[in-house]
């Protein structure tokens, strides 16, 4: 019995017609507010749309010549772009009903028949509308669930607003008698809500042209708040549960020296998707509109795919932006086989206790800044955090925060956020002394596997010695035996080559220039610091990538990762109202990292002071 070939290819060929669909509905709206925009700015373009959309003629959907159709033309786009479902239901639904009204149209209406161009407006429209049905499938975005109730809260709270500003305004520029509050305020109401043509019906009011303009401004702001509030993408989830923590401690055991940033996937402000067998696991955090993941994926590496497959996959769903902030070579290479590009960002700079020594004379400099500390009393005491008692642990914390620079907590993908936390018993803290035996400075270490550590928080007390931390991080290598250890990450160097290549014979003009901008914003971050800080040590430099899906997302990915990081604080609550989560003082898993994170000693952060990525800290 032979097979219907025409039954078999017919889904193949709607499967290859779909994705141009979607581009083509994309682009029409491109090509809509591009022509809106120059009807808004054109006199001539815009009386011959408007004369096309009178009378006996209609245009094709969205073409009006105005600012805020413009703007809506754009909008839309934009979230078509990013496949959003209520984007397409919105459209499918407006340019429905407008291809029925222009069928109406010419059905009934011989003058409207007549006119070609009205012909040609239906023909554009309804490809639109075919396109939209074709490439259905193509926009699976999913929304919040909250949207619909905070776009009406836009639109009554926004409008309100609007009719009290435009109310205001007409008050005061009304140049005609007679007029009343009523009447003020329907003419704002209409000029909000529908724009209708300034002076309808209102005899009693005359105004300013520009005032009309303003409240028209103010409606299309209020119009896309709304648009935005209903085609918003969720928040993602906020904390990490118990179970994932857990079984996140569960893959570090096994897996966790190969990542340096591996444990600080147990930041509580992230959330975690695991691969189907359970194997491997991709930590994130999802902030405006950017799903962010941070170093390689957590467990064995040849489960990795499954799991950034499901990240990817739930990206997709629900129109999130991918991007990974510090992963390794080995990382980002498995992230690129998933169609991800990546940029190198700087250095990991790693110091192998066998291998360092203060011998020689490039060491020079950095012994003589040993011994001068040590002949000033100056002692160090290196212990895991389960053996601190309690009341130690709880001054140590107390000083800690004394010590802290600025009210802001910076870090997130090389910081854990918090510190103290029962959970954390295998990490290493530093405490340096004076000669009176006054704490003068704290630094912290996350385990890195079973013979390694990376650096989490460093603090001092501002009127200790210079070189104070600089002298911890050598005495740490020296008693490496203390808490076993054979290899210690200490800070990100952002853009090390450049500072490197660039300063050599030969370096190109092009590098040169580079390395200048970045020496002149280290005026601000501490960016070239940060890599001679690091460079005395003579470390292993490993690079570290930021892998993202397109080009055109890396300003929203670079505000997101500062966001994420601590360097920009989206508008919120003033903390005393914030809810504090603990895992400690409440006994729930939910815990949050950063700012607002208890442990069971109290809060500190992750970082001190600006530094290039917002976490670790130049040594010395």
């Amino acid at each position: 019995m032979g097979r219907d070939v025409s039954s078999e290819t017919a889904p193949n060929r709607l499967a290859v017609w779909r994705p141009r669909a979607a581009v083509f509905a994309v682009w029409y709206l491109r090509v809509a507010a591009v022509l809106n925009f120059l009807g808004a700015v054109s006199a001539p373009f815009h009386s011959q749309v408007t004369r096309h959309n009178t009378g006996d003629f209609f245009t094709p959907y969205m073409i009006t010549a105005g600012f805020t159709s413009g703007a809506l033309a754009l909008f839309l786009a934009m979230m078509m772009r990013r496949r959003k479902r209520a984007a397409w239901i919105f459209n499918v639904i407006v340019v429905g009903l407008y291809v029925f009204l222009m069928a109406l149209l010419l059905a009934l209406y011989p003058e409207v028949r007549e006119h070609w161009f009205n012909w040609t407006s239906a023909t554009v429209t309804l490809l639109m509308f075919a396109a939209l049905l074709v490439g259905r499938r193509e926009f699976h975005a999913k929304g919040d669930r909250s949207n619909p109730r905070l776009a009406l809260a836009a639109l009554v709270g926004g409008g309100a607003v609007g009719v009290l500003v435009g109310t205001l305004l007409v008050t005061l520029t009304n140049e005609a008698d007679g007029s009343f509050l009523r009447h003020r305020i329907q003419y704002a109401a209409m000029r909000v809500y529908t724009l209708a043509p300034s002076g309808t019906g209102y005899r009693n009011i005359v105004i300013p042209h520009w005032v009309d303009i303003a409240i028209n401004a103010m409606s299309a702001l209020i119009f896309l708040l709304v648009l935005y509030a209903l085609f918003r993408s969720p928040k993602g989830k906020e904390y990490l549960c118990p179970d994932d923590e857990k079984r996140l401690r569960e893959l570090l055991d096994r897996h966790g020296e190969r990542d340096s940033l591996g444990y600080f996937a147990l930041r509580r402000d992230k959330s975690v998707l695991f691969s189907p067998s359970g194997k491997a696991a991709v930590a994130y955090r999802v902030v405006g509109g950017v799903s962010l993941a941070s170093g390689d994926p957590i467990g064995d590496v040849e489960a990795w795919p499954g799991a950034i497959d499901r990240w990817l996959d739930q990206a997709r769903e629900h129109a999130w932006v991918p991007a990974v902030m510090g992963a390794s070579e080995e990382g980002g290479t498995v992230y690129s086989r998933h169609g991800l590009n990546a940029l190198e960002l700087g250095d990991e700079a790693i110091v192998e206790v066998d291998e360092f020594t203060l011998e020689g004379r490039a060491m020079r400099g950095v012994r003589q800044a040993h011994k001068k500390v040590g002949r000033a009393g100056y002692t160090v005491r290196v212990r895991r955090h389960a053996d601190i008692p309690d009341d130690e642990m709880q001054t140590l914390l107390e000083r800690a925060d004394t010590w802290r620079d600025g009210q802001t907590e910076r870090g997130f993908s090389m910081a854990l956020g918090r510190l103290g936390d029962p959970d954390d018993g295998q990490c290493v803290m530093l405490e340096c002394h004076d000669g009176q035996g006054e704490l003068r400075a704290l630094l912290s270490f996350v385990p890195w596997g079973r013979d390694g550590l990376s650096l989490d928080l460093m603090r001092r007390d501002r009127d200790s010695d210079n070189g104070l931390l600089e002298f911890m991080v050598i005495e740490l290598l020296g008693q490496a035996d203390t808490v076993g250890i054979k290899r210690v990450s200490l800070n990100f160097a952002m853009f090390r080559a450049v500072f490197e290549r660039g300063s050599k014979l030969g370096a190109g003009p092009v590098l040169r220039l580079w390395r200048s901008v970045l020496m002149f914003l280290s005026r601000w971050w501490q960016i070239e610091s940060l890599y001679r800080a690091n460079a005395k040590y003579r470390p292993i430099w490993e690079p570290r990538y930021l892998l993202f899906a397109r080009s055109s997302d890396l300003p929203r990915i670079g505000l997101a990762s500062a966001r994420a990081e601590g360097f920009i604080t989206a508008p919120s609550l003033p903390s005393l109202f914030k809810r504090r989560h603990s895992r400690a003082l409440d006994g729930e898993g939910g815990g949050s990292g950063g700012s607002g994170d208890e442990g069971a000693h109290g809060s500190t952060p992750s970082s001190e002071g600006t530094t290039a990525t917002g976490t670790k800290q130049p040594i010395g």
